[in-house]
């Protein structure tokens, strides 16, 4: 700030400074970037105050959090938007306005993930602060992180937007990596190595719609593998996927895939307007290649214009809410989970995804 000739920052020390933030008079929008465990508690204190919110994922990690999101936004009329920044993202983009018109048929089945190899981060003093993200996983099992890969795949089905998601069934491997590399990085004698992890290193949970479409779901932030969200999308006239390679197959020709220079004609032809309007200056700016920067161009225009936001309270609650509901799952041998409806029975009354402009 200095080098640019700007004031500094106001600061706010201390366990509970955050919440002399939020009564602050002239600021109308908090965006919180804590470990899980704070992003309930600080957005429902920040809307109560009269602020909107925008929330790091998950936004919540039980469903007791998921309902204060819903009804503490019903009731005080503010914003609260989850940061899923993945839904940004240019592959994601474009092939959502691909689906939205109609180039892969009817839509079937989903699958994301959020594969990540993350166990030197994990064990890495300072990555997260107080070691939240190792403490977490020593206490649950299940699906902790789901939204990157479930995100797109809800707004592709138009969940809660004439469809929801009705119930999942969610299995986990056994825990082997965390011991295995604690052991390997810090003796078999240390503490590391003799803490007990609940965090099976591969889950995968399956969603069944009230359409009868399905979703599959993984998380594994232990296997050493590259990074991953799979999103691959079936449909009754075609196929995705965008990892490990972007690939797309259409009828009549879909046992195989289209030529590179094909599915090149198709990002121009489909190009999605966030794209358009602001894709090669997000490239330049960055954040994950320019998906955050999207991300935060559309919060904030939507806000300055009085407009619905691309991703409302809603989605934050049914992404998030697969965090508790998988780990009931898991810990009940993969026996189906009810999905609450959080939009209390008013999810048919959008016609599909809308983004305002």
């Amino acid at each position: 700030l200095a080098k640019r000739g700007l004031k500094p920052a106001d600061e706010y020390t201390g366990e509970d400074a955050w919440k002399e933030l939020c009564r602050r008079k002239d600021i109308d929008l908090i965006y919180i970037c804590t470990d899980w465990l704070h992003h309930t508690p600080m957005a429902v204190y920040a809307m109560q105050q009269g602020k909107h919110v925008a929330i790091e994922v998950p936004a919540a990690t039980t469903i007791e959090e998921c309902w204060q999101l819903v009804n503490t936004a019903e009731k005080t009329r503010r914003h609260c938007m989850m940061l899923e920044n993945t839904c940004y993202d240019f592959f994601e983009l474009n092939t959502l306005n691909m689906a939205q018109q109609g180039l892969f048929g009817n839509i079937v089945h989903g699958e994301g993930a959020y594969i990540h190899d993350l166990r030197e981060s994990n064990f890495r003093s300072g990555a997260y602060w107080d070691m939240w993200r190792l403490k977490f996983n020593t206490a649950h099992t299940g699906n902790p992180y789901p939204t990157h890969g479930l995100g797109p795949i809800c707004q592709v089905m138009n969940i809660h937007r004439g469809d929801k998601m009705n119930y999942l069934v969610s299995v986990s491997s056994n825990q082997f990596g965390m011991t295995e590399y604690a052991k390997e990085k810090f003796g078999e004698n240390s503490a590391q190595a003799k803490q007990e992890y609940k965090l099976g290193d591969m889950n995968t949970t399956v969603i069944k719609t009230e359409k009868g479409r399905t979703i599959m779901i993984q998380h594994d932030v232990t296997s050493p593998r590259p990074y991953s969200r799979l999103h691959t999308i079936s449909g009754t006239k075609g196929f995705f996927q965008k990892y490990p390679t972007e690939l797309i197959a259409l009828e009549p020709n879909a046992h195989n895939f289209l030529l590179e220079t094909q599915i090149d004609s198709l990002m121009t032809q489909y190009e999605h307007p966030f794209i358009k309007e602001i894709g090669e200056f997000a490239k330049k700016v960055g954040g994950h290649g320019g998906m955050d920067f999207i991300m935060d161009y559309r919060l904030i225009y939507c806000l300055r214009n009085g407009l619905p936001l691309d991703q409302d309270v809603y989605d934050a609650a049914e992404w998030s809410c697969l965090v508790e509901l998988s780990e009931q799952s898991v810990l009940n041998g993969g026996m189906p989970v009810k999905i609450p409806d959080f939009t209390r029975g008013d999810w048919n009354k959008l016609n599909g995804l809308k983004f305002a402009h």
